[in-house]
């Protein structure tokens, strides 16, 4: 545990400190965020955020490959080598985006050539565990899968992050809950703790921490598609390297609650709940309108809770709440009693309710 934390610290400081270098030469190479009809910023912000949060990862991942907890493990170490290219890849595809507009397609293109890059380093789904038998994936179908997988990923925390602070917290609220779970699984039962998913995950705590001081309302910087993309890609490479590479069937019920054999394919949607589900409903409201998915609206949960009279900061604490209570309630079903696991996801869910429907006061009209 000292070691996972050593390098969560690592992540968040060097992304702490590089968010200011990264923001000084955005602003000084005009790289910012202009304001649009959709959007809730009335002032050019800096990006290149997600520079600094890639930097993060390496340094991480590097400290980790020197470590002699995890580095001693090839696995780990090959697997996190991997993940540090595809998100490269990602990134320079996110930077090049935030600086000319990339067409879709150009931008469908990058994130399909990161998440090759994954799977060329075995970063991908071998099979299916389901509690009466384990489903072998052929080559074709694992690569497909784990394809498909990333994209939606990256493309759901894309769309999440459109107000101050609301990706990096959903996201580090997430990949918290895998960290936390990953690990207690792995010491319950026995297995071993050195594992890709939980390095993966605490480093995207990490990361999102140290970028959040920068990015919370009213934001100085942006992480830009360069940092949604990458932390949706850090996300489900991580859920990846958990949900298809551990047989659900060794779990042991006595310690695993509720859910011993479902939860390692649940826990993924678990934590990408909300921007699943906003993704999910764009396309479907978009489609129905005829026009692309990918044509930008104003009808993302977080703009209709500033419609609700929520102020920007309000709107994303809801956000982080529902996220809390899904992801932790889902990782109580696999640890606790059924009673006390249910109780709490019942608390969790009347306080998220009550917040939402009572916004306290009018939104904001500008914000700085």
């Amino acid at each position: 545990m000292r070691e996972y934390l050593l390098v969560m610290l690592t992540a968040a400081a060097t992304t702490y400190l590089l968010s200011g270098l990264c923001r000084a030469t955005a602003t000084r190479f005009g790289i910012e965020a202009q304001p649009r009809v959709r959007d809730v910023h009335t002032r050019p912000t800096p990006y290149l955020g997600g520079v600094a949060m890639l930097a993060g990862v390496a340094v991480a991942f590097l400290l980790g490959s020197m470590m002699p907890f995890l580095g001693r493990h090839q696995v780990v170490t090959k697997d996190s080598l991997g993940i540090l290219a595809a998100a490269a890849v990602i990134c320079i595809v996110g930077v090049i985006d935030d600086i000319i507009d990339l067409p879709a397609i150009a931008k469908v293109a990058g994130q399909v050539l990161a998440a090759g890059v994954a799977v060329l380093f075995g970063v991908r789904m071998y099979w299916i565990s389901l509690p009466t038998r384990i489903i072998a994936l052929d080559q074709a179908t694992s690569i497909i899968i784990t394809v498909v997988f990333i994209f939606v990923c990256v493309n759901a925390i894309n769309v999440m992050d459109g107000l101050d602070g609301l990706a990096a917290g959903v996201v580090a609220i997430g990949a918290s809950a895998m960290f936390i779970y990953t690990y207690v699984l792995a010491r319950e039962q026995n297995l071993v703790v050195a594992t890709t998913a939980s390095l993966v995950s605490v480093t995207t705590t990490g990361i999102c921490l140290g970028f959040l001081p920068h990015n919370f309302h009213p934001a100085r910087m942006f992480m830009g598609d360069a940092g949604s993309m990458l932390l949706g890609l850090l996300l489900s490479c991580s859920s990846l390297s958990f949900t298809g590479q551990i047989d659900s069937q060794s779990l042991s019920p006595q310690t695993t609650g509720v859910l011993p054999y479902w939860l390692p394919l649940a826990l993924p949607f678990a934590i990408m709940a909300l921007p699943l589900f906003d993704l999910a409903a764009a396309y479907i409201r978009r489609t129905w309108q005829g026009k692309w998915w990918f044509v930008a609206d104003k009808q993302h949960l977080h703009h209709r809770l500033l419609k609700r009279g929520h102020s920007v900061v309000n709107a994303v604490f809801v956000i982080y709440l529902w996220t809390g209570v899904i992801a932790y309630g889902v990782i109580a079903l696999g640890l606790v009693q059924a009673p006390f696991a249910l109780a709490i996801i019942a608390g969790g869910a009347l306080i998220a309710t009550v917040v939402t429907l009572n916004p306290g006061h009018r939104a904001e009209k500008k914000t700085n």
